[in-house]
């Protein structure tokens, strides 16, 4: 007697034929027959909808982050805002003198140098030698340099009634009451030097006190300073010295730059520069700058374009892009006052054109924003396709240090986002090395967060950014590779590891996963990282009402967990998976019953019953990706063991058969009964299913009485695990499914029919069921499933003649048993499919090679022996005359 081999279907034979298990470890033949042989079945899905953003943004419309604690999206920016020591040049005006009198120490510390010399000691002689510039210093003077009460030089500090005066700006207050003062004998004399040292002293004395954008000096040594320094025709190195600026923190390159350039203009050379060099300069670039200031008064944006477009071509060819340019600082002042132009058109070719120059903190960071607001409009995706300007989007990310950077890599990543939106651009950014880029930027992120969690927040920001752009890119199918070369699925583990509690991150790291999850390497790849299992259900412990990071996280483990069995057996053994599973499956079964019955109360009707169907439908798709991972689960013996015989898993498969309907959550059900298909496929002691399989059957009815035949082919792969029990049996031919299955066998449908030969090999078990086959026309539908799918599925050919076996297991007369005509089919099939020349001459072309082999296998392992034993049988009772009844012989 053969009882019914649990049923298959040709999509379970194909995915263990081709990704079951590792590719270094291909299964046997035997073991592709056993699963194929198996009720076990692998359920797919449909990967969660991502829906897409109205507004470019850097925290789309569902981002957890409060507006407070987030940077913005949105801000003004002008030429003014381009600020710093990197490239800022010097102002040339002159600053409105000090109200105060700053004090001058009276005596030097060690930490300054040379010790401030002695002022001359004889009056007479500096009177004499300073008249001739007396004019002078009047005509250079911005104001009095001297005292109301002016004190004579032969008047002591000792003097009643005088404020004591240190003696080195008594010097200095000499020099400049004497109206003769000679400007040449001054120049060469020994006091003369003196004073120079004084006033350099004075200067690096109060640099401290110097502010942002000029250096702050008394205001009467300042302005003798201003004096020398604009006579420049008097050629004195003297008077160079007495110049020098300030050398505060904050205009340290400010000050050189001018020491290289003087004025704003560039007109001047500047330090080191060779003859070459400001030939260069003066020939080439000096007249482009000049026609910028020239059309940036009319703002004409076309042709400000064309010249930044030259002038950068011209700087390449002389060599003068990063940091080369000696003056440096006069181009970029000079593109800085284009920005308040305000055309994108122009603001993309300076923002080219400044990237070019290696501008760092505050101007990087104000570029980056600069681009980041043109990105913000689709229409300018046209701007960024041309100019290459992606190299130098992608190169700031590769030059630049990620964490001295931060606000900057924030704008430049929002930007590359919102163009990686557009199919045209993201090819461009995968091409040039995006995703390479990207996964370096995660790993030097994610080193830094391991040693500490200094920079935690403000690098989650910008792994926002990283991973929705990841996002994109993965939706390229060109892009598996390069994610599995750079590791990018351990770096990706390890920032949901960091960020665990950053519901923004985690919800795209998921996205990404379930994109690539869809793929039979990347599934692998991502199997193979044993912290991912850990850390997914610490995904769902965490934010268990985030519905759509829950969704996308049974949708990953549902994908892994169909293609892996050791994914299955991982998964299985963390702590307190199935606890957790179930507790889910728990919780978002009462988030449905309550939102079927009290649907959320809104003002008019119409946005009610769409805010109860979007509810409905959310809750809805996430109880069928994990019964998915509960039925993929179960394919494990180990696991499926475990869980038939775990009844709050079994109940809760059954609340949702009960309370659902196939017209409305089609797949819903059809999950549910095929878990419990493989549920109840382990006859162990304790199962849960066995013990309520009556119910279950009943519940199945409605499945197979609907209008959805893969519904009705889920119930009857059901109806074929449990009717092994009697029970079942019984009530099967009291509900008269049996003849339901008879139907079945004219489905034309290879699947269909091996699930209705599967109820109706156990119905032939019990003697007095066997009939039915007969009376309902089943003998010769049954025949012809073997003469139509026999060449092409031996296992259903295998099924049929072992349903034929057990039936005829009481046979005396093979025409009375089967049939005049049937037998004749079977006397004519049987010896032709037992002929291996002709039984496995099939096109083989487009078949896999594995699955030509599969394909000879099950015909010598599963149908020959079978076969062999009902032909011979048949061929052992069979006559072309009806035997006469046995009478006994008489005398």
């Amino acid at each position: 007697m053969v009882k019914m081999k649990p049923s298959r279907t040709k999509n379970t034979v194909k995915s263990a034929t081709v990704i079951g298990g590792s590719p270094s470890q291909p299964k046997t033949s035997a073991e592709i027959i056993n699963e194929a042989r198996s009720s076990l079945r692998i359920l797919k899905t449909q990967r969660p909808f991502t829906p897409k953003d109205d507004q470019r943004k850097l925290f789309g419309s569902t981002s957890s982050r409060a507006p407070e604690n987030r940077p913005p999206s949105a801000f003004s920016l002008h030429a003014r805002s381009f600020e710093g020591s990197d490239s800022r040049p010097i102002s040339g005006a002159r600053l409105t003198p000090l109200d105060h009198k700053p004090k001058i120490p009276t005596s030097p510390s060690k930490d300054e140098g040379h010790p401030i010399p002695k002022p001359p000691l004889d009056p007479i002689e500096i009177k004499r030698v300073s008249n001739a510039r007396a004019r002078l210093f009047k005509v250079a003077s911005q104001g009095n340099l001297i005292p109301d009460k002016v004190i004579h030089p032969e008047e002591t500090l000792e003097s009643p009634g005088i404020v004591k005066t240190p003696p080195q700006v008594q010097a200095i207050k000499r020099l400049n009451s004497d109206s003769s003062l000679n400007l040449k004998a001054f120049s060469h004399d020994a006091d003369a030097a003196a004073l120079s040292q004084l006033n350099a002293n004075i200067l690096a004395n109060e640099s401290t006190e110097c502010g942002r954008e000029e250096m702050i000096v008394p205001t009467r040594v300042r302005e003798h300073v201003g004096s020398l320094s604009t006579q420049t025709s008097l050629g004195s190195e003297q008077t160079k010295q007495d110049s020098r600026p300030s050398t505060c923190p904050g205009n340290t390159e400010i000050i050189k730059e001018q020491n290289r350039t003087g004025s704003s203009s560039g007109s001047r050379t500047s330090e080191g520069e060779t003859e070459k060099e400001i030939l260069y300069w003066d020939t080439k670039i000096q007249p482009i700058l000049d026609e910028l200031r020239l059309l940036n008064n009319g703002n004409d944006a076309e042709h400000l374009c064309k010249k930044c477009s030259s002038l950068h071509r011209t700087l390449l060819e002389g060599n003068m892009l990063g940091k080369m340019c000696k003056r440096r600082a006069v181009l970029l002042k000079t593109l800085y006052k284009l920005v308040d132009v305000g055309s994108d058109q122009l603001s993309i070719q300076l923002a080219k054109l400044i990237l070019a120059l290696k501008v760092s903190g505050k101007n990087l960071l104000n570029i980056c924003k600069l681009m980041f607001k043109i990105s913000r409009s689709e229409n300018n995706d046209v701007l960024f396709q041309n100019d290459n300007i992606l190299d130098c989007l992608v190169e700031v990310l590769s030059f630049a240090d990620p964490l001295g950077n931060i606000d900057a890599f924030l704008y430049c990543m929002g930007t590359i986002k919102f163009l990686s939106g557009n199919m045209i651009l993201l090819k461009d950014l995968l091409n040039k090395g995006l995703v390479e880029t990207l996964v370096q930027l995660m790993k030097e992120i994610n080193d830094a967060n391991r040693a500490s969690d200094t920079y935690l927040c403000s690098s989650g920001h910008l792994l926002v950014q990283v991973t929705a752009t990841l996002r994109n890119l993965a939706d390229l199918p060109q892009s598996r590779s390069r994610f599995l070369s750079t590791g990018a699925l351990f770096e990706l583990c390890v920032v949901l590891e960091q960020h665990v509690n950053d519901k923004d991150i985690c919800t795209n790291v998921a996205r990404i996963f379930s994109k690539l999850s869809a793929y039979n390497d990347c599934c692998l790849a991502l199997s193979e990282c044993t912290s991912c299992y850990q850390l997914f259900l610490a995904l769902l412990n965490r934010h268990q009402r985030k519905q759509d990071l829950v969704v996308r996280v049974v949708f990953i483990l549902g994908n892994m967990t169909a293609k892996n069995n050791k994914a299955r057996e991982e998964l299985y053994k963390q702590k307190h998976s199935v606890e957790t599973l179930l507790t889910l499956f728990q919780t978002y079964h009462e988030l449905d019953v309550k939102v079927k019955i009290n649907p959320l109360k809104t003002q008019n009707k119409s946005e009610m019953d769409e805010n109860k169907n979007q509810r409905f439908s959310e809750v809805e798709d996430i109880l069928i990706k994990l019964i998915r991972v509960i039925a993929n689960l179960s394919i494990n013996t180990e696991v499926g063991s475990a869980l038939s015989g775990n009844q709050n898993c079994v109940d809760l498969l059954i609340k949702v058969l009960e309370y659902k309907t196939v017209d409305k959550c089609e797949e819903l059900m059809m999950n549910a009964a095929a878990s419990i298909n493989n549920l109840s496929y382990y006859q162990v002691k304790n199962s849960a299913v066995r013990a309520r399989q009556l119910h279950i059957t009943d519940l199945l009815m409605k499945l197979l009485l609907c209008n959805n035949m893969d519904a009705i082919l889920e119930a009857a792969r059901v109806f074929g695990n449990l009717s092994r029990c009697k029970e079942v049996r019984d009530f099967i031919v009291q509900k008269n499914v049996d003849k339901f299955m008879i139907t079945l066998l004219d489905a034309k449908h290879q699947d269909v029919c091996f699930a209705a030969c599967g109820v109706l090999i156990n119905l032939t078990v019990d003697k007095n069921k066997r009939p039915i086959l007969k009376q309902d026309g089943g003998i010769k539908k049954l025949i012809d499933c073997l003469r139509d799918f026999g060449p092409t599925d031996w296992q259903l050919a295998s099924l049929v003649c072992k349903t034929l076996w057990n039936y005829s297991e009481k046979i005396t007369n093979a025409v009375l048993c089967f049939g005049e005509q049937e037998t004749s089919e079977l006397l004519e099939l049987l010896p032709a499919y037992l002929d291996e020349e002709i039984a496995l001459d099939i096109d083989t072309n487009g078949f896999d090679v594995d699955l030509v082999e599969h394909h000879k296998v099950c015909w010598e392992s599963e149908f020959v022996p079978v076969a062999q034993q009902l032909l011979h049988r048949i061929q052992c009772h069979h006559s072309h005359l009806e035997a006469l009844p046995f009478c006994p012989l008489q005398d």
